[in-house]
């Protein structure tokens, strides 16, 4: 029982502190090294501007966007890139309410409009509307997600170099209630390893709302894919291409209003977690570098973390005869009495609501566990604000 308490709580600090302190080590010597190369070849270091610039397809898989669909549509047609070269393909998912009314009365050279009869789920969508485009660089984003002017330009820059196969731009999240996003803390620092993962060459998924493949690298993901995101960008490192992040280009989107349809979908997010980790088995080769080694410690040991939280709580009531294990103990109640407190005073951006926040998204996870196990994975899907 000690070694399970031990371990548990070595994996849980591992993935949550010092990954990240290795990771910024080692992100700060591979920049120190590329500072030495150019400055020792006297070579030009920024990138240069692409001289042609690629056609470009924004694929939006929707269901049941009646309420910002239109106002979507209106955004991506400002974009500030050559209309001959951008192209909108949106594919209602068989939605019920007044979506498909909505996207019929649009009429414009740049759209292109599918309505499917089928509820078939979000990732079929995305393989027949990427099928019927004919474009370089392929974008996808999400109904309520919207843009900055410039996303696009700054989306296809990085791929004038034939090693970049996706690049994954930034989303940042708001409460269009209070402007105060109980995701903060968090997303920021997510954030912040997603840019030095993305400098060593280990940053493995995209964000769904904003990120652009080469469409000669867009391999299909089985129809019931849950994380399309994450396995289309999987698929892109695959094939030995690389995946960077360009916090240039921005995407806003409203945190969910609704704290059930919030559970919800971290829950099915838990769902496709544990089924990216069974179809994705090849990432845990050593042989394959930091990718590795970003994997198992940003993904695999955080999917794994509301289980060793059980089994840390779990395996230190068999040791309360011994003084040590009593002071975990008591840190360990204390932990999640905290947690219990930022529930209840839910609008405090204190440490008490961050803590509130950690627990419930790795009950969350440990939901969706549940539901894996049952064999509830499937891609259909449900709305939800986010």
């Amino acid at each position: 029982m000690t070694f399970i308490l031990l371990l548990s709580i070595a994996v849980i600090i591992y993935s949550y502190v010092i990954y990240p302190f290795l990771l910024f080590i080692i992100s700060a010597v591979y920049q120190t090294i590329s500072d030495s190369y150019f400055l020792l070849n006297k070579q030009q270091r920024r990138r240069q501007s692409i001289q042609e610039q690629p056609s470009v397809a924004v694929i939006i898989s929707a269901y049941n966007e009646q309420d910002c669909v239109a106002e979507r549509i209106e955004n991506l047609l400002s974009m500030d890139y050559p209309a001959e070269l951008l192209n909108i393909y949106i594919g209602s998912d068989g939605s019920s309410d007044d979506t498909n009314a909505i996207l019929e009365k649009f009429e414009h050279p740049q759209l292109h409009i599918h309505l499917f009869p089928e509820n078939r789920g979000k990732t079929n969508v995305l393989n027949d509307l990427v099928e019927k485009s004919c474009s370089d660089i392929i974008v996808f984003s999400d109904a309520n997600s919207h843009f900055s002017t410039d996303v696009i330009q700054q989306l296809v820059t990085p791929f004038n170099s034939e090693k970049i196969g996706a690049v994954c731009g930034e989303l940042r999240l708001s409460d269009p209630q209070d402007s105060d996003n109980k995701d903060g803390i968090y997303w920021r620092y997510e954030q912040m390893l997603k840019f030095h993962e993305s400098r060593i060459n280990a940053l493995l998924g995209a964000n769904g709302a904003i990120y652009a493949i080469r469409r000669s690298l867009y391999i299909p993901p089985a129809g019931n894919t849950i994380t399309d995101d994450f396995q289309i960008a999987v698929n892109v490192s695959k094939q030995g291409a690389r995946v960077i992040y360009q916090p240039q280009a921005c995407a806003f989107e409203p945190t969910a209003n609704n704290a059930n349809d919030e559970k919800h979908r971290r829950i099915r997010i838990g769902m496709g977690n544990y089924q990216a980790l069974r179809r994705n088995l090849w990432l845990l080769n050593p042989l394959r570098g930091w990718r590795c080694f970003s994997y198992i410690s940003h993904k695999v040991c955080r999917w794994l973390t509301p289980h060793f939280m059980c089994l840390a709580l779990f395996s230190n009531l068999f040791l309360l005869d011994q003084l040590p294990y009593q002071i975990i103990f008591c840190l360990q109640v204390a932990f999640y009495f905290i947690a219990f407190l930022g529930r209840v005073q839910e609008k405090s951006n204190t440490l008490f609501n961050f803590v509130s926040f950690f627990v419930l998204m790795n009950w969350a996870l440990l939901l969706g566990f549940v539901q894996f196990c049952k064999g509830k994975a499937t891609g259909s899907w449900q709305r939800t604000e986010r």
